[in-house]
């Protein structure tokens, strides 16, 4: 009897195998609402791309100095924080959607004050307004995307805000080629202020977006919510899965089917802090620390002072006209794009750890390598064009390994481990220091270059990717195929502190009874 029921379940286990190998299918829907609430990095990716080359023309019209170069161009990175911050408060108390449109609206008004700048001052002012509505946008939309996707597939769709921020540092680059041929005090003006556009139809397309089902139920909206999640999961079984998880973390019965509840359990607003900051158990101790630390090492590594000076890094290579500097940095754009793109694809199956301890990996080679090339072209007084070429693909090796892991998988994880109740605000801390590590990266690259040369200054960036690798890989446990709700846990057994009980017994702290080391 028990051999016959061993043979009966075989088949079924087998199939069971089968069927978590196959391709995971799309949910068009939740595609459909990632695509557009991703879209919102297009906004600090067009900024990013658009002043590599507009501060080129900028320092001329304006007679700017470097230090004032490095404040301009960074300082956007330190405003940017404040809007992540407000915007952790605001999605909670009016929704994610509508904050998606308020982003929008910020930018919109930012771009339009830097296009029609006079001066310095007033410049410093349009970026201040353009950074609050980029803080905006960095925070809602790896959340926003999370919230929406589907288990099966919220790698890939979370990893969609790197892909527009991509994107539009790309648009930036070709904004800067296009109209670098422009008379001097129109060309830069032109550039900054064209970015109102996207801003235009990010703040309508919010409009036609669903609101995230874990805000709705959080709020005690379970009819809006049940409906919702019937259209952005792959079956009903899977949306009824989902809304129990959810109703879980909430405090709200399962048996639950009104469609208006009041929710009793905090999960958003007040409480949150104290439990974030002051009392947090050791999983959410462990989740805040791999978060802070994912978001540091992803800035600190180089990638901004890469990027926005991209230029200036080809002008030490040994590229001296403005047009090809620009036009070697859509090169860059391109291969930064492109492997997004490919990142896309490889995070529901590689998985997270994996994609970002070979991605670091390939960091810390590029910028050996790069660091090398432009020390020998420092100190060489004859043009060498292995050194230059050898400059050239590191920049393209750095910006593509950087793109197929480390970038993407910081907003993917970062979103998708902190619990329902602590999501927003910890998203909010995590793009603070994102924001604020890359604003002192960008406003101190080039007094940093001149006193420790340009190479030492990518040889300190990859001691830094070396002490990346050594964190992420110490702290921070796969996620992929886990639900939100299952995420916590792993992170209170995958870094458990254990405690004796009362007869002196030790046990898990946090998790299953039993379980975890």
């Amino acid at each position: 009897m028990a051999k016959d029921e061993a043979a009966a379940a075989a088949p079924a286990s087998s199939l069971q195998v089968v069927h978590r190998q196959k391709k995971p299918k799309r949910n068009k829907f939740a595609f459909a609402c990632a695509i557009l609430a991703s879209m919102t990095s297009i906004l600090l990716g067009y900024d990013i791309g658009v002043m590599s080359g507009a501060v080129l023309y900028i320092k001329k019209d304006l007679k700017i100095t470097d230090v004032q170069i490095e404040i301009l161009s960074g300082i956007i990175n330190l405003y940017s924080p404040i809007g992540s911050f407000i915007a952790g408060r605001t999605s909670d108390w009016i929704g994610r959607r509508y904050t998606i449109t308020l982003a929008g609206v910020i930018f919109f008004a930012g771009a339009i004050l830097m296009g029609f700048s006079p001066n310095y001052a007033f410049l410093m002012f349009g970026r201040f307004i353009a950074g609050i509505g980029i803080g905006f946008a960095f925070l809602i939309a790896p959340v926003y995307t999370s919230e929406i996707s589907p288990t099966s597939s919220r790698g890939f769709l979370t990893s969609f805000p790197e892909v527009f921020l991509n994107g539009g540092i790309l648009i930036g680059y070709i904004s800067n080629y296009a109209f670098s041929q422009l008379p001097l005090r129109i060309g830069w003006r032109i550039m900054l202020g064209i970015g109102a556009i996207p801003s235009i139809f990010l703040a309508l397309a919010a409009f036609f977006m669903p609101e995230s089902p874990r805000w709705l139920v959080a709020r005690g909206r379970l009819g809006e919510a049940k409906k919702i999640l019937r259209k952005i999961s792959l079956s009903e079984q899977e949306a009824q899965e989902r809304l129990a998880d959810i109703k879980q973390t909430t405090g709200i019965p399962e048996d639950c089917d009104d469609d208006v509840v009041l929710v009793t359990k905090q999960v958003q607003g007040k409480g949150v802090w104290r439990e974030l900051l002051l009392h947090p158990t050791s999983a959410v101790r462990h989740i805040f620390i791999a978060s802070l630390g994912i978001h540091f090492f992803a800035q600190a590594t180089g990638i901004d002072a890469v990027v926005l000076y991209s230029p200036r890094i080809f002008e030490k290579a040994g590229i001296k006209s403005d047009r090809n500097k620009l036009l070697v940095t859509m090169a860059v754009g391109l291969v930064k794009t492109a492997s997004i793109l490919v990142a896309t694809f490889l995070l529901d199956r590689v998985g997270r750890r994996v994609l970002l301890l070979s991605s670091v990996g390939g960091l810390v080679v590029s910028l050996v390598t790069l660091a090398a090339s432009l020390t020998v072209v420092n100190r060489s007084r004859v043009t060498l064009p292995w050194a230059v070429g050898l400059s050239i693909a590191s920049v393209l090796g750095y910006v593509g390994t950087f793109s197929i892991g480390s970038g993407p998988i910081t907003w993917v994880y970062s979103s998708e481990i902190f619990p329902l109740r602590l999501r927003a605000q910890g998203v909010a801390i995590g793009a603070m220091v994102n924001r604020v590590t890359s604003g002192v990266i960008s406003m101190t690259f080039l007094s940093l270059s001149n006193a420790i040369t340009i190479g030492g200054a990518f040889f300190l960036f990859a001691g830094i990717a070396v002490a990346a690798w050594l964190f992420h890989y110490t702290l921070l446990p796969e996620t992929r195929g886990k639900t939100l709700e299952e995420i916590e846990e792993s992170f209170g057994n995958f870094c458990r502190k254990r405690k004796p009980n009362a007869e002196g017994v030790y046990g898990p702290e946090f998790g299953k009874p039993g379980v975890g080391v």
